[in-house]
């Protein structure tokens, strides 16, 4: 099992887009290196980047020949792994781990344009010369704030850390060697895409540590932040209940499951069920994203959601349009303030029920606000962010197409 330390950034409603990609052929990633890792399990630590005001949890990754380290974005809502790249000579002006330096490394290898490969990014810029030399792989790629990242698709080696206390190599991963980065994505080192397309991270390593992954996203306000951790392969424990992982053939990155309804303080709300699914068109459904922030909820479900706590929360309203959400309250002088508690039937017919923490935060001081927002598009879908995942060991089993997760499993062995 690999396991990845995670580090936690503030707030934001950052959402990416859905992935249009077809299908096509994956990476195998074969490596002498490699070759028993399915049994073994591999771990990284997640870190907090709460200094970075992004929302994100950031992974360690560690990439080229010798081992160059840098914190990742971790995102199960794309496919594309990158990092910031620089192709300096001198390198005196980069602050260690903020960029990979490609000429630094003695494995770094761009994807020539008319490889097989460079057509699994999506958006590759095909811009090939006649004579097929020095024409490498670029790629522009788009997230759902506008945000994009450009550059090279390439081929390294990522060194792994494995539950056993020992490394490996991994030698053929596909990445994005990012040279341009515009919006939100010029705030980090890169992403690690842990979608279900061909060139996620999960998907590139899925075939040698048994087609798993899982993490746990703790609570970043608790001082000091406890440790989060992201694992390639099974867990040290396997969590339950689970529920069924639903696929979207129009967005088959996402890792969709069902919810049959939602209740507030153990009363279900009056809500058609229909407007939970997935359509024909590929549109709705609810996805678990662990590079959004916020939970989004489609209507008419925010709306009831909205009225039932506003109905059920007595505290001292307050009225500030400025802080971003529509519903806020006075907690000054209270230690401990209760708030209704919110419970998710999935299919299956287990119960995702978080901690009140998740969905009230602080806003500011003596401010708490729930930190739900409404998706108003009839085209949209509903995500459940990584607030509303923390203290929860989530496993995604895509061979048996599963989620399992629990409130207990988050601590290490």
């Amino acid at each position: 099992m690999f396991t990845a330390k995670i580090s936690k950034a503030s707030t934001s409603k950052r959402r990416y887009d859905r992935e249009e990609k077809k299908g096509s052929k994956e990476n195998d990633g074969d490596d002498d290196e490699s070759r028993d890792s399915k049994n073994v399990k591999s771990e990284e630590i997640m870190g907090v980047g709460a200094s970075t005001g992004s929302g994100q949890y950031l992974v360690d990754f560690r990439i080229g020949s010798p081992p160059q380290k840098l914190l990742l974005v971790a995102d199960t809502g794309s496919d594309l792994v990158w990092v910031k790249c620089s192709a300096c000579r001198n390198c005196s002006n980069h602050k260690p781990g903020s960029v990979f330096f490609a000429r630094h490394s003695l494995t770094f290898s761009p994807f020539h344009c008319y490889d097989h490969s460079c057509r699994m990014v999506r958006n590759p810029i095909r811009e090939c010369n006649s004579s097929r030399e020095h024409s490498t792989c670029r790629y522009e790629y788009t997230y759902a704030d506008g945000s994009t990242t450009g550059g090279f698709f390439a081929r390294e080696i990522t060194t792994l850390s494995t539950s056993s206390g020992r490394e490996t190599k991994f030698g053929r991963l596909a990445f994005g060697c990012g040279f341009t980065a515009s919006g939100s994505a010029s705030s980090f080192n890169g992403v690690m895409g842990l979608g279900r397309g061909p060139i996620s991270f999960s998907t590139q390593l899925g075939k040698r540590f048994g087609n798993k992954f899982s993490y746990c996203l703790m609570d970043y306000t608790i001082s000091p932040p406890p440790t989060s951790y992201l694992f390639i392969g099974q867990a040290h424990t396997s969590p339950r209940p689970t529920t069924p992982l639903q696929t979207n053939p129009l967005s088959p990155t996402f890792y969709y499951v069902g919810i049959k309804d939602v209740s507030v303080n153990g009363v279900k709300l009056k809500i058609d069920s229909s407007v939970w699914c997935l359509n024909s068109d590929g549109n709705g459904g609810t996805v678990i994203d662990s590079g959004t922030t916020l939970t989004f909820l489609v209507e008419p479900i925010y709306s009831h959601i909205l009225t039932a706590f506003k109905r059920r929360v007595k505290l001292p309203r307050v009225e500030d349009p400025s802080l971003g959400f529509d519903l806020c309250v006075n907690v000054s002088g209270l230690q401990n303030p209760k708030f209704p508690e919110l419970s998710f039937k999935l299919v299956g017919d287990s119960l995702f029920t978080p901690p009140t923490q998740n969905y009230f935060i602080d806003a500011v001081e003596d401010v708490k606000c729930l930190a739900i927002q409404p998706v108003t598009s009839r085209s949209g879908f509903s995500v459940i962010g990584n607030l509303m995942q923390q203290g929860f060991l989530f496993e995604f089993d895509r061979d048996e197409s599963k989620l399992g997760f629990s409130r207990h499993g988050c601590a290490l062995p």
